[in-house]
């Protein structure tokens, strides 16, 4: 299993092999689709953002997290469908220099294209394990854009050994969500000639 640090260079993202596991620790943002428009919309304005994404692991996560004294406490930080960003992953990739996405279920070909062209991948953390990825967040840094609301604000996290992740989408533009609709494509094509369907 690889370990990799955030901010992540081109050179350690194009060395990542889609199937490859990979713990990441540094720091990491949550962003949904409210934080994904609303920072398109910035920059479409010519507006700094209050964080830099430059060479980032943004995670599609709404997390739950319990305000104390000295700041924010994670309970729970699981991933969320990321084909809901499908239309505007694209932008958002090449506007802001992201490195890594995190997240479930895959995203679409334009998004996967994006990705190869500017030298980022897509890292699959499993589904209903919250608990479990909480573990690999060891400090909840900050919040911007808490207006949106817990889920979709922007979290600022710093992650320690977070994962297994696995590289599920890579810059080179392969996609094993894409070799599994392939398979599943040819195995039911000859299941229907055995049944002579």
């Amino acid at each position: 299993m690889k370990r990799v640090v955030s901010p992540l260079s081109e050179d350690t993202v194009r060395s990542l092999a889609a199937g490859e596991e990979v713990l990441l620790s540094g720091p990491v943002l949550t962003a949904r689709d409210e934080a994904h428009m609303r920072a398109l919309e910035m920059h479409e304005r010519g507006e700094p953002l209050p964080f830099d994404l430059q060479g980032i692991a943004v995670y599609h996560c709404g997390p739950i997290m319990v305000r104390e004294a000295d700041g924010w406490r994670l309970v729970a930080a699981g991933p969320t469908t990321s084909s809901r960003m499908n239309t505007i992953e694209p932008a958002f990739i090449k506007a802001f220099g992201i490195r890594a996405i995190i997240g479930k279920g895959g995203m679409s070909r334009s998004t996967v294209e994006a990705m190869k062209e500017q030298g980022c991948v897509y890292l699959a953390f499993t589904g209903g394990a919250a608990i479990i990825a909480s573990k690999g967040i060891t400090k909840v840094e900050s919040v911007d854009w808490l207006d949106l609301g817990m889920p979709e604000a922007v979290w600022h996290l710093q992650a320690n050994d977070f994962g297994p992740l696995i590289v599920a989408i890579d810059s080179h533009g392969r996609s094993l969500y894409d070799e599994i609709d392939e398979r599943v494509r040819v195995n039911l094509e000859g299941i229907r000639k055995d049944l002579g369907l």
